[in-house]
């Protein structure tokens, strides 16, 4: 097989959900992951998509001595699988957050995280973008794995 690109198919990125999905969850309803992305700069949680990325490509090109980036089919250069990786990854945390109501159950109103009671959209944005890059850590090994496994 070697000079030929492996094909992609939607059943890869199935399994990749069904991993992200199954890893994310529980970091997603945990305040503890919301208080901390609340307490990280912007700084933090850079290193945090990074850190995310390098566990994606290591998952799937590092560890698996089958898999060549250069021999699988791309976008923009871009291995499809490693794009369907990080999408899944960030996406399904996104996904949880919101279909949980996470964001305004721990970080708005009296009892919620940041300091006011009614911040502005931006704010909660920023912390829910925060908390969103560390449940992508789980997510991203969840589905890697899965991808990798199946």
């Amino acid at each position: 097989m070697v000079g030929r690109r492996k094909r992609y198919a939607l059943a890869d990125t199935a399994q990749q959900l069904v991993g992200g999905f199954l890893l994310a969850g529980p970091f997603v309803v945990t305040e503890e992951v919301w208080v901390l992305a609340n307490n990280m700069t912007r700084w933090h949680a850079l290193v945090t998509v990074a850190i995310v990325f390098g566990i994606g490509y290591g998952a799937l090109y590092k560890a698996d001595d089958d898999r060549d980036p250069d021999r699988e089919a791309e976008v923009a250069g871009i291995p499809l699988r490693f794009l369907s990786l990080m999408l899944v990854a960030f996406g399904s945390v996104t996904i949880l957050a919101i279909a949980f109501s996470a964001p305004s159950t721990f970080l708005v109103g009296a009892d919620g995280i940041l300091a006011d009671p009614d911040p502005s959209t931006l704010v909660v944005a920023e912390a829910t973008a925060k908390a969103i890059s560390v449940g992508a850590i789980f997510s991203v090994v969840g589905a890697a794995t899965a991808d990798s496994v199946f």
